[in-house]
Formats: structure tokens, sequence, C-alpha cells
């Protein structure tokens, strides 16, 4: 089964049309896709009722991937005590519970920065954070070149099929160490997650700029490219019985009509867009 959704649920104005709420956005968003990842996740622990409500909004068969808060990952570069990632973890598990609860926690996403190279004590931090989020589903994405280097690409994998990761695979520019090649191997049976992040090399150098964040995430795909990626899916599908598809290319609006068309091609039905207002001015 292949699941096709977006980063996120605010920004997607192709399929809200006009008088949607931002309070009624998910249950809008979830007619139109049946996966989605939680982003704001990264940079705050939420409360509890706030997925509760996330829960409830959403069907029965809906999937939420949820991202992994930055502290957890190192993104933040502070050096926190036992104590205090214990603390971090017990509180993320603790916000996430009615998703996970309602049966809708298709993974937690453990994007790790760009310096998070293979290393051996990096290797050990994968193993804490694992023991750390008990039975959870986890998806692990690697920013650094050298965890897919031509002489540890292998043990990499190997390594994440022993520990349980799911293998989040990527597309995004190849900009070196601080990106990933496409590696089409899944390392779970259950699950594989894959992120479209856009092919903008010059955004993708862009880190410190004050837009940098926009610039990055600007590409819309080409049918050509969405017709090799519907092939490689069905590659995949051979080795995990449940593919999610996450449109991360959201700075110029692409994400969800790239998503819509590889929904199309890969014979799936979309649903008619909303009327939009027309523009008279």
């Amino acid at each position: 089964m292949i699941s096709i959704g977006l980063a996120g649920w605010g920004d997607h104005d192709l399929i809200y049309g006009t008088g949607v709420t931002a309070q009624n956005r998910l249950k809008q968003y979830s007619k139109y896709f049946s996966v989605v990842e939680v982003d704001s996740s990264y940079y705050a622990i939420h409360k509890p009722e706030l997925f509760e409500r996330w829960a409830a909004d959403t069907g029965e068969s809906f999937a939420f991937v949820i991202k992994a808060y930055q502290g957890m990952t190192g993104h933040t570069r502070e050096k926190y005590s036992d104590e205090d990632m214990e603390s971090m973890f017990g509180a993320f598990k603790a916000s996430i519970q009615p998703v996970v609860e309602a049966g809708k926690c298709k993974a937690v996403l453990f994007q790790y920065p760009p310096w998070f190279d293979c290393t051996r004590e990096n290797v050990n931090l994968l193993r804490v954070a694992k023991e750390r989020m008990e039975d959870l589903p986890l998806a692990l994405e690697f920013r650094h070149q050298s965890w897919f280097s031509e002489e540890l690409r292998d043990k990499t994998l190997a390594f994440m099929s022993r520990e349980g990761w799911i293998h989040s695979v990527c597309d995004e520019p190849q900009v070196h160490p601080g990106s990933v090649p496409t590696v089409l191997v899944p390392t779970h049976d259950e699950v594989t997650i894959v992120r479209f992040h856009g092919r903008n090399t010059s955004g993708w150098m862009s880190s410190g700029a004050p837009n940098w964040r926009e610039v990055r995430y600007l590409y819309r795909y080409s049918d050509e490219e969405l017709r090799e990626w519907r092939d490689m899916l069905l590659e995949l599908e051979e080795g995990s019985r449940h593919i999610c598809v996450i449109f991360n290319n959201n700075s110029g609006g692409d994400a969800a009509a790239n998503a819509r068309r590889l929904m199309e091609l890969l014979g799936q039905e979309t649903r008619p867009l909303p009327p939009r207002q027309l523009d008279l001015f």
C-alpha cells in the first residue's frame, strides 16, 4: 500500500479554497490525503490535548508521521544531562499518546542534523534513542552522507534493520556532506517512509540566510521526475507493506499539486479540488 501526503496541513491553499478556518484545516486535509507529517512537534513538545483533537479530526484509517522534537535529535546543539534527556523523551512520548492509542501513529521521525556523521558515538546515541522510545515505531533520516558512503552503506542499512528502524528514504539535492543519496532499500517489513525535499541545490546551501527555510524547499517536481518515482515506489513496495510518501517542497505551494499528480500516476483516486474565489482585480 502506498499512502501519499504532505508535511504539515496549514499552508496548502490548493485544497482549502475559501472559508476553511485554521481549526478545520486538518479535517479538510484528510479528505484529500491519508497521511500527514506533523512537523510542529519538532519545534515544541505539544500538550496531549492537541494530539487528541487531531486524532478526533481524522478518519479511522488516517496516519500521522510525527517529527521528533529537535532537542531529542541534537539540533539545538545543547549538552543535556541524562536526566534532562529522559525527561524530554518522556514528555514527548506522553504528548503523542492520544495518536498512539488511536492506532494512528505510523512512525516517529528522527531526522538528524547535517553534522551528525557516522561515528561510534553517534551509533550509540541512536541505540539510546531507540531504547528511550520503547516500542514506538521509529523512522530514521540522516543528513550526513557518511552513513551511506561506499564503505558504510551496507553496514548502516544492516544496523537499521537489526535495530528495528524504519528507513526514511530521501529525495533531496546532492550537496555533500550535508545530504544523503536516495537509497531504495527498506529496513522494516511493515513501513518505509519517502520524503520529497525538492532538488533546489542552491537553496539547500542557503542555511544562515534570512529566508533560508523558504528558499530551501522551493521546487516543483516535473512529470518526468514523478513518473520515475512512481516506478521506484512500486519497487519499494515489494520489500515493505506500507510506503508513506511525504512531500516537503511547499515553499512555492507545490507540494499538494505534486502529491496529487503522483497519486494519479499510481492510479489512486483524487478528490476534486474545492472551488476557488475568482480574482477579479
